[in-house]
Formats: structure tokens, C-alpha cells, sequence
């Protein structure tokens, strides 16, 4: 039996060049064994939106993940998958192969530093012994994360992650090579703008959230500067786009230039978890900024190591529920 992965899309047009996969038949090839304790799908699981994520597909057992991303010289499906030894073997497909495999060790966490994190909590500390393979991987694209994350904003998961599916398998091309069958490469700016109206509204996203995208795809060019600046100036090089604010410039910092330090202020159940865990009670996000200030510049860090505790914080209400803008 195939250890191939599959995926079956909901909907949606073709939407790619038919000679895409006729020209990538034939992967580039790249093996890679990191210095360092490397656990390949918790450092990549940041990157996929939700388990429906048409960009990203990993096999049953755990054995290949699959995803896709926009490059600077084009589409590219990348296929990952560990030995035994430790050693990573990478198959790209796609005019921008070579890009995906020059960045590998970056994408598995190459360029992060763990061991410069002291941690200042016993849960923390915890946390920070048990997961030594907890580290941030870098994309090196900024619009790959940009969008998702404009997604997600003021919404749940479920609405975001529905919209994303939908603007994927309606306006993103095929992946190339033989990538899972339904996967899709994320819209490229020229794309999304193209996008009409009422396929927004048909997607499930509000006006607010449109200009936003539409307005960083207008400039996506210039926006993929921030990952070479990183830190704090590659964040506020994303705030000077109209919607984008603290939160989604750290959600995308997080991803596409690895930012340990990027904390997503303005998040609904960050300060919450964080305060639950650290304190025993919910704070806001000016206490947690205070309360995370000894972790600076690995911040993030430290809630990463509190949401992947295992804590679970008390629940005294009903969730909230998603909106269906389709039938405003």
C-alpha cells in the first residue's frame, strides 16, 4: 500500500497552467541532518490552518508532510519526511524547487536559539525540559503567512480556516508535481486581486478583512522586505498596511522569519491562558506584557511553552460562535 498522502477538495476550478506538472516530473532532491534534537512536525504544525489545509498534507502515520508555498521564482511543493538517523530527506517540484531546499535548514528551525532561553517559571521551566525539539522555523515568504493570518483575524478558527480552504481551491493553481491529490498552492497577490466581490462575500470574508488583503497584496512585493529586516522592523514594515496591527504582523513574524520574540498582543485567549497558567487568574494584555517581560527577546518562546504544557486554563462559558457572512 502507498504511504502516499490524499486529500479530497470540496470544490473548485483547476485554476494552473496545465504544463506545470509536465515540467516538474522530476524532483530536486536535498538531505539535510540537523545538530539538534529536531521534531519535524512540531516545527512545521504552526504553518498549517486547520486540518483541511489544502497547502498541507502529512501522511496517516506521520512518515511524509507535504506542503506548498509561492517563491520568489514560483510555485514549489515541497515533500518531508525523517529517517531513523535523524536525517532529513526534502523532494521539491516546481520553478521554485531550488529556493525550497536552499531554505530547508531554516525552515526546520536552523537559525532559532533554544539554548539562549532561560525561563523564570516552574511551568515554563517545565515546559522548556520536556520539548527540546520546540523551536521556530522560518518560511523566509511573508504573503504565504500574510494572508492566513488577515484571515484570522477577530474571527474563530473555524471561519478563518473555512475561508482560507475556499480562496485556495477556487483561485490557487494545482500544486506542482505530484503532490496529494486536491492540494493547492496559496493565491498569489496577482490572484487575490482579481477576486470579485461577491467570491469574498461567497468565502465567508467581511469587508473589513477584504481591504485588508487586497491591500497587502497591492504591495506584497515590497512587504516580503520584512523577512530580510526581521524582528522588530520587519513587524512595523507590515503595520504601515491599512488592517494590519500588533497581532498580525507578530502571527505572520512567528512563521515567515522565525520571531521568538513576537508575541501576538490583542489575541482573545492568549493573556487569559498565560494568565491562568503563571498567576492562577486571567490577565490582560498589558499585564502579560509585563508578566513576559523577564523572557525578552524570546517572549513568544515562553507562551509556546505554556500552550504546549498540557495546561488547560478553566472554562465558565459557551464558546463563541461562528458568523456565516454568506447569508447577511
Amino acid at each position: 500500500m502507498s504511504d502516499e498522502p490524499r486529500c479530497t477538495p470540496v470544490r473548485g476550478n483547476q485554476g494552473q497552467d496545465p504544463d506545470i506538472r509536465a515540467r516538474a516530473a522530476e524532483p530536486q532532491v536535498r538531505e539535510w541532518r540537523p545538530g539538534y534534537r529536531l521534531d519535524l512536525a512540531s516545527v512545521l504544525a504552526p504553518l498549517r490552518r486547520g486540518r483541511g489545509d489544502p497547502t498541507w498534507v502529512s501522511a496517516g502515520d506521520g512518515a511524509a508532510i507535504w506542503r506548498t508555498g509561492t517563491t520568489p521564482d514560483g510555485h514549489a511543493s515541497l515533500r518531508l519526511r525523517r529517517r531513523t538517523d535523524g536525517t532529513v530527506v526534502a523532494q521539491a517540484w516546481g520553478p521554485g524547487a531550488a529556493w525550497s531546499l536552499d531554505g530547508l535548514p531554516a525552515l526546520l528551525g536552523a537559525d532559532d536559539r533554544p539554548e539562549e532561553f532561560v525561563a523564570h517559571h516552574p511551568l515554563v521551566a517545565d515546559a522548556h525540559r520536556r520539548m527540546p525539539g520546540l523551536r521556530f522555523g522560518s518560511t523566509r515568504r511573508v504573503w504565504d503567512q500574510l494572508m492566513p493570518a488577515v484571515l484570522e483575524q477577530k474571527v474563530t478558527g473555524t471561519e478563518a480556516r473555512r475561508s482560507w480552504r475556499e480562496l485556495c481551491y477556487r483561485f490557487g493553481d494545482r500544486a506542482p508535481g505530484p503532490a496529494p491529490e486536491g492540494m493547492r498552492m496559496p493565491p498569489t497577490p496577482a490572484q487575490i486581486r482579481a477576486v470579485p466581490d461577491w467570491e469574498w462575500h461567497r468565502a465567508g470574508v467581511d469587508n473589513a478583512r477584504r481591504r485588508a488583503i487586497i491591500a497587502c497584496a497591492a504591495v506584497a512585493h515590497r512587504l516580503e522586505k520584512a523577512a530580510e529586516l526581521g524582528g522588530s522592523e520587519g513587524r512595523e514594515l507590515l503595520r504601515k498596511v491599512p488592517g494590519i496591527g500588533v497581532w498580525t504582523a507578530a502571527e505572520v513574524a512567528q512563521r515567515a522569519w522565525g520571531d521568538a520574540d513576537a508575541v501576538s498582543f490583542g489575541d482573545f485567549h492568549i493573556p487569559t491562558v498565560v494568565g491562568w497558567a503563571l498567576l492562577g487568574h486571567p490577565i490582560d494584555d498589558a499585564e502579560m506584557m509585563e508578566l513576559l517581560a523577564p523572557y525578552k527577546p524570546q517572549r513568544q518562546r515562553a507562551v509556546r511553552y505554556v500552550e504546549s504544557s498540557g495546561f488547560r486554563r478553566p472554562r465558565f462559558g459557551p464558546r463563541f460562535s461562528p458568523r456565516d457572512y454568506r447569508a447577511m
